[in-house]
This record gives structure tokens, C-alpha cells and sequence, in this order.
């Protein structure tokens, strides 16, 4: 198995138009990630990956349920599995968070060949978009370009890659964050996070992010922060009615708009993603997932079909937002998630998922997860 090279981490600009954080990051607690990824992970990485190499259309996308979130349920806008730009993306990210590379070694080719359907998606404004995907598909479309430019000096990746962050920069709002599609006047947490996640990773390998998008978006987290005693709405699952969600952040700015697990983990990873590492709104919101972990996961992780779309995406960001803090935290968590992650895994490998786009999201999900550790992925590195 080939390792990416590592490339240094930078950190966007946050205190001025003109001032920049230190190239390095600030010393936190080492996440020491030692006999966390034992041999039982390993063979449970090996099964899903083989299993989505083996669901790989030879046109080299995944095909999976296109559709949103629509409150608690997945809406699907045809009944048939249709190719799925943005279950391409995530599933070829797991395997580069695998050391995987693209045209070398056991997945050279299905990566090689994700890669190219992924392109291909690109439209004339830069959106990548294929059936209908929204930005969520875009943004982890590009993700993957980021991740794979920094490991290949492709120009044809870069330039598909450079059209699709104009797209996300040209597309964020007076709110400071992103919804559904391009432009929209709303915004919403779920969607701001895979954008600025997105442009951290273009910026890290030289493409040009303006600082004021990156501080903008920060600005947005900050307004979702629910505060001590502060009464929200419906949680996505479990409490009827108003709670104290202190610690928590927003589905969006309305009032009273629901706070959960997901959005909190989002919000976490997003400034995180921003430079921004040591504040009291971070420290709190830890303490909420952590006060949530285990109710989250039981309430979403063993659906009679699968796993709820709420928990793969949901834990996408927890591992990345617990794994930068590092410590005991981290610790505490990838254990919870490794027993149950192994425990969830089916026979022929994958990890279902319903309601919910499909077992190719679940399981391209899940083995990032597992592999987080690793450290191959520039994106996912300290």
C-alpha cells in the first residue's frame, strides 16, 4: 500500500484582511491514536473497501438513491439507484484515507476511473453536479479534487477543481453560509460545513480562497451557538418540545430551530477548518456531544433497513471535530465508534443505510471513519 505524501497543513487567515494565524498549528493535546486501529479495524476497512470496489459501476461512479434531507426522512426524487456524484466522492475519499492512490496499487483503477466520472460532472458555472445533487454532492466533489491535486499536479484536475471553489465563494450568502443550491438566500449548518471543509482543503494545496469567505462563514457558526439555558426547538430525535441545549449550534438561524449531535459536530469541524482552535463556544459544544454520544447513537445506529442517514453524516464530522481535539476525548470517542462500527458491519462487508441515500454511502462512511487515524489525508491531519 503506496502513502500519500503529507503535506504541511495551512490555516486560513482569520484575524485580518492582512494578518494570518502562524503557519503552525497551536500546540493541543496529542490524540496519541496507538493500538486504536488494531487488527479487528483493519479487516473490517478490507471488507468495505472490497465491497465498494466491487459495487463500482465501470463507468466509475456508485450508484445510490438521489435525494434531501426532509426532516427526519430522506426524500428521494426518483425510486431507482442513479449515479451519485456526491456517494462517489465520499467513497473514493475512504479509499485515499486508506493510502489508496489513483492508477497505482490494488484500487489504482477504481479510483482512476471515480476520478474521471467525478470530472465529468463538472458543469459550464463550475457546479458538479449530476440527476439533481445538491451542494452537499459539489462540495465533497470537491473534497476529492483537493485532496487528489495535492497528491498529483494534474492541470486538468486543478482547473475543474479552481471552477468549482469560485462556485462555492461565489454562492455563499449575507448570512455567511451555503444551502441546498447555489446562491440561495438561507443558510444552513450541514451545508456550510462541507463548503468551508472544501475550501480549507483547496487552500491548503494553493488554490485561491479570499479570506473574507473563510471569516464570514466562522461568523455564521458563531450565530448558530446556542447558549447556556437557552431554549431551542425539536431535536431530530428524542425530547418532545423545548430543552436547555446549551453547548449545541443551530440547523439554522431562525428561532427555535432544532440543535442536535450532527449540527454541533458541523459546527465544531467548521471553525476547526477555519483556524479557529481554542474558544469557550468550541470547549462547550465538546461537552455537549459528549452529554450526547451515546443517546445519538442509539437512537439512529440500529434501524430495522440500516443506520439513519442522521448517523453516518453525523459522526462524518464528530470523528474529524473529537480526533483535532485529541486527547481523552478522542480516545473515549474512536473506542464507542470502533465497537459499534464493527458490530453494525454486514456479512459481504458494508454498512447499511436507511433511510438514506443507500449501503454505498453508509459504507464509504464508516470506513473513513475507522481509517481516520491513519493520517493519510492532508484534510484530516493535525
Amino acid at each position: 500500500m503506496s502513502k500519500l505524501h503529507l503535506l504541511p497543513l495551512l490555516v486560513f487567515c482569520t484575524t485580518s484582511l492582512h494578518t494570518c494565524l502562524p503557519a503552525q498549528e497551536p500546540q493541543r493535546r496529542s490524540a496519541n491514536s496507538d493500538n486504536l486501529v488494531d487488527d479487528q479495524v483493519r479487516a473490517a476497512v478490507d471488507r468495505g473497501l472490497a465491497y465498494l470496489a466491487s459495487t463500482q459501476d465501470k463507468q466509475g461512479h456508485w450508484a445510490q438513491l438521489v435525494g434531501y434531507k426532509l426532516n427526519s426522512d430522506y426524500e428521494t426524487t426518483e425510486d431507482n439507484p442513479l449515479p451519485h456524484v456526491g456517494v462517489t466522492a465520499l467513497a473514493l475519499i475512504s479509499f485515499l484515507a486508506g493510502g489508496h492512490l489513483p492508477d497505482r496499487g490494488k484500487y489504482g483503477e477504481v479510483i482512476a476511473r471515480g476520478l474521471q466520472y467525478v470530472m465529468s460532472c463538472s458543469q459550464d458555472d463550475g457546479q458538479i453536479t449530476q440527476h439533481g445533487t445538491r451542494m452537499y454532492s459539489h462540495a465533497f466533489a470537491t473534497l476529492l479534487l483537493a485532496e487528489i491535486y495535492g497528491m498529483a499536479n494534474r492541470p486538468d484536475v486543478r482547473d475543474v477543481l479552481q471552477r468549482s471553489v469560485n462556485l462555492i465563494v461565489d454562492s455563499q450568502n449575507a448570512e455567511g453560509g451555503w444551502r441546498y443550491r447555489p446562491f440561495a438566500r438561507e443558510s444552513d449548518m450541514s451545508i456550510t460545513v462541507c463548503q468551508v471543509l472544501a475550501l480549507r482543503s483547496a487552500r491548503n494545496v494553493g488554490i485561491h480562497v479570499p479570506v473574507q469567505s473563510v471569516r464570514n462563514a466562522q461568523n455564521y457558526v458563531y450565530r448558530s451557538a446556542v447558549r447556556s439555558n437557552e431554549r431551542t426547538g425539536f431535536r431530530s430525535f428524542g425530547n418532545r418540545g423545548y430543552s436547555d441545549e446549551g453547548g449545541s449550534f443551530r440547523y439554522q438561524l431562525k428561532p427555535q430551530t432544532r440543535a442536535d449531535f450532527p449540527l454541533t459536530a458541523a459546527g465544531v469541524t467548521t471553525l476547526y477548518a477555519a483556524g479557529e482552535y481554542d474558544n469557550p463556544i468550541i470547549h462547550d459544544a465538546l461537552d455537549y456531544l459528549d452529554r450526547e454520544l451515546i443517546t445519538f447513537n442509539n437512537n439512529t445506529s440500529e434501524g430495522a433497513e440500516g443506520a439513519h442517514y442522521f448517523f453516518f453524516y453525523g459522526h462524518y464530522y464528530a470523528v474529524q471535530a473529537y480526533y483535532i481535539t485529541g486527547g481523552n476525548q478522542w480516545r473515549r470517542y474512536y473506542t464507542e465508534m470502533k465497537t459499534r462500527l464493527l458490530h453494525m458491519q454486514e456479512s459481504d462487508g458494508s454498512w447499511r443505510n436507511s433511510p438514506g441515500p443507500g449501503s454505498s454511502f453508509g459504507t464509504a462512511v464508516a470506513t473513513l471513519i475507522l481509517q481516520i487515524p491513519l493520517q493519510y489525508l492532508p484534510i484530516f491531519q493535525r
